[in-house]
């Protein structure tokens, strides 16, 4: 739903997938956008992470899935999504993730866009790769703040999801989210002001001690933090 997420789950899925080729593309990347699309479109194969930027008006051959991490706030926009796979007369697949709060999606796509949806069982037996991410976080300061900024700017896209009365930020659990999101700690924003999160244990280390791997940007860091001193 947002360039930030974009940003940090492709950082993520770089270092947890390997032998596959990861590419983010996302509505920031003006300059990049068309290199990265056309680059994308010659590979025999690969993981492209965008935002809704390729919901629409692109063509890439062949792709066998698509993702839907975040429910889009338009029922068209959903069609769209779907309609980057199976393409003149190829076969394919769609998947959109929901929260048990939020199945009544479901009817509301089967009444507005007469789009029949089953259900695919979660799978079982899967890696927990939270503590790997979490391992990546510390080890350097630019994936720390990835994940801090994705986390805000999803909390900040689900407020304003045109269908709120089924996506209700009131109803988020925050704690769940920060973990998925493999959060050290709970950043500083409006909406969790004056909350509490006892089911949410944040890592015990001081986060201004985690560095940037890039020496210049920690070099920079460093004489900021100087200068707050």
């Amino acid at each position: 739903s947002t360039c930030a997420c974009v940003e940090y789950y492709g950082k993520a899925l770089e270092s947890l997938i390997k032998q596959v080729k990861i590419m983010s593309i996302h509505g920031k990347m003006k300059h990049k956008r068309n290199k990265i699309f056309t680059e994308f479109r010659k590979l025999p194969g690969g993981i492209l992470v965008c935002t809704d930027v390729m919901a629409r008006g692109i063509d890439i051959p062949e792709v066998n899935w698509v993702l839907q991490y975040d429910p889009p706030s338009s029922a068209s926009a959903f069609v769209h999504r779907c309609g980057r796979t199976a393409r003149i007369g190829n076969v394919g697949s769609a998947l959109v993730f929901l929260l048990p709060m939020e199945e009544s999606y479901v009817n509301f796509l089967s009444i507005n866009q007469k789009c029949p949806m089953q259900e695919m069982k979660p799978q079982t037996n899967v890696l927990d790769l939270l503590p790997k991410l979490k391992s990546m976080a510390l080890a350097d300061r630019a994936v720390f703040e990835k994940g801090m900024k994705a986390f805000v700017s999803y909390v900040q896209a689900y407020a304003k999801h045109e269908c709120n009365l089924i996506f209700r930020i009131k109803d988020l659990d925050f704690a769940g989210l920060a973990k998925g999101f493999a959060l050290l700690k709970l950043p500083k924003m409006p909406e969790l002001r004056g909350k509490c999160f006892p089911d949410f244990t944040p890592v015990a280390v001081d986060t201004d001690s985690i560095s940037f791997k890039d020496k210049n940007r920690e070099k920079q860091r460093k004489k900021q933090l100087e200068q707050q001193r």
